[in-house]
């Protein structure tokens, strides 16, 4: 951990994930904090399926390709800053809500999208971000993805 604190960005792949994510960036590195990137993923679940599993991939497959897709973000965002911050990329299974709070735990900062990939696009606020809002135990900074011009 940084002697300068840790800001939390959860990232999901979605346009206000992405915003998220530079706005951590450039905080963490204003305050000299290490950024600690988080994903969160769902495993599938099987229980219903009469025949088993549908497909064959295992839950370190999964795992494996959401960090390589969160990490591949981070370096796209970082690729060539000299003064980017010290970053750690964490993913985990679990709700997102509870994933990104606990994570937040030791946290001066938690920074999220305003709506991750769920379905309701006309929604001011997505309910990852509300639980955020309401149970971070540090500040959180909801980020909106910048408008496109029509």
């Amino acid at each position: 951990m940084s002697n300068n604190g840790t800001v939390v960005v959860g990232v999901d792949g979605s346009e206000g994930s992405l915003a998220a994510l530079k706005v951590a960036a450039e905080e963490a590195r204003r305050r000299s904090a290490l950024l600690r990137v988080v994903t969160a993923y769902e495993l599938p679940s099987y229980w219903a399926l009469p025949a088993g599993p549908a497909i064959g991939v295992t839950p370190e497959e999964i795992a494996q390709n959401a960090h390589e897709q969160t990490q591949a973000e981070v370096d796209q965002l970082l690729a060539g800053d000299p003064t980017a911050p010290k970053v750690d990329v964490f993913v985990t299974a679990g709700p997102a809500a509870k994933v990104l709070v606990d994570a937040a735990e030791d946290a001066d900062l938690l920074v999220v999208g305003h709506r991750g990939r769920g379905g309701f696009s006309s929604m001011l606020l997505g309910s990852v971000g509300l639980a955020c809002v309401l149970h971070a135990p540090c500040t959180v900074t909801v980020v909106r993805e910048a408008t496109r011009e029509r």
